[in-house]
């Protein structure tokens, strides 16, 4: 394996890592304050589905952006609602979250464009175009450096970049700021926050909020600049991906993008290298596409080491009278 080659599988890494990413940046808000969510894939399913239908009518892809966006914080409300408000079982509703959008997704599809539940093909100014960073062209000729730079870090869309600056903001946030103090308090000993004379219901739903945005963005990302539309499912899991790259990062965020990358770095082996053989042996095509659910089974299996959520996570806050 030479040196281009190898610069060419970390260059899908980081496209394929940017929306397991952002959905494992938008669980970790909302984990981290006691509500957890298992419906981040139904919520980047339908931000996908939004965000290429209103690209593709209007052809802008920031009024899909807005569209994809949007549709997530409807469902990322709706969520909150069930599980914030009402009191209902966290688990169940990100389910129920996950089918509504599955069915919903193709249903509209079909009956707006009548293509087999699929978008019309995104061009122009309807998809993310990629950015040329400074003076690529100029070093891509010298040895290592240059392709690192102009191969591995340019040509990515915007929000490829977004996706890896929201890691230290997050941190930032999380460990650096009161907001940031209070969630994390509040998935961990909501009665105290409550004491102290903060809403808990809330910081909850503002986490939740910032969830939704996120998973709009990875969804949106999904439909307008790793692919050129919509289509069926075309999540793919990789909304439960996240929430195994959360769970191996113990809901830490620098450890969160080690972990998608890492997802997304089996994703881009299996893409490129098929039927391996290995002296006589060959590993079936199915095998290597399945790599990155294997290792999901694994990190869930517990074999990466204790991982304790937060201790509020997953209950209901009943204010005491």
């Amino acid at each position: 394996m030479d040196f281009l080659t190898i610069i060419q599988i970390l260059d899908s890494t980081v496209r394929l890592g940017t929306p397991l990413l952002l959905a494992c940046l938008a669980g970790l808000f909302s984990e981290r304050a006691g509500v957890f969510d298992i419906g981040l894939e139904g919520k980047m399913l339908a931000a996908a589905f939004f965000s290429a239908a209103v690209a593709a009518v209007s052809g802008s892809v920031w009024l899909g952006l807005a569209a994809g966006i949007a549709a997530s914080l409807a469902l990322a409300a709706l969520h909150g609602l069930a599980s914030i408000t009402f009191r209902g079982n966290q688990l169940i509703s990100g389910v129920a979250i996950n089918f509504l959008a599955a069915g919903l997704t193709v249903l509209i599809a079909q009956d707006w464009f009548g293509q087999g539940g699929r978008t019309p093909s995104l061009m122009g100014g309807a998809r993310f175009e990629p950015i040329t960073l400074p003076f690529a062209d100029r070093v891509a000729a010298v040895p290592i450096l240059g392709p690192i730079y102009s191969e591995l870090l340019s040509g990515h869309s915007i929000l490829v970049y977004l996706a890896f600056l929201a890691v230290p903001a997050t941190w930032w946030v999380l460990y650096r700021t009161r907001f940031g103090l209070r969630l994390r308090a509040v998935g961990e000993n909501p009665a105290a926050v409550d004491t102290a004379g903060v809403s808990v219901v809330g910081l909850r739903y503002a986490a939740v909020a910032i969830c939704g945005v996120l998973c709009g963005i990875a969804g949106a990302y999904l439909a307008t600049a790793l692919q050129a539309g919509f289509v069926k499912d075309m999540t793919a899991g990789r909304g439960f991906i996240a929430l195994a790259a959360l769970i191996f990062a113990k809901w830490r965020p620098w450890h969160a993008m080690w972990a998608c990358l890492l997802f997304g770095f089996l994703q881009a082996i299996a893409l490129r290298y098929q039927n391996i053989d290995l002296g006589g042996l060959v590993i079936p095509v199915q095998v290597m596409d399945a790599l990155p659910y294997i290792l999901t089974v694994v990190i869930l299996a517990g074999f990466v080491g204790k991982a304790i959520p937060p201790r509020a996570g997953g209950e209901p806050y009943v204010k005491e009278r």
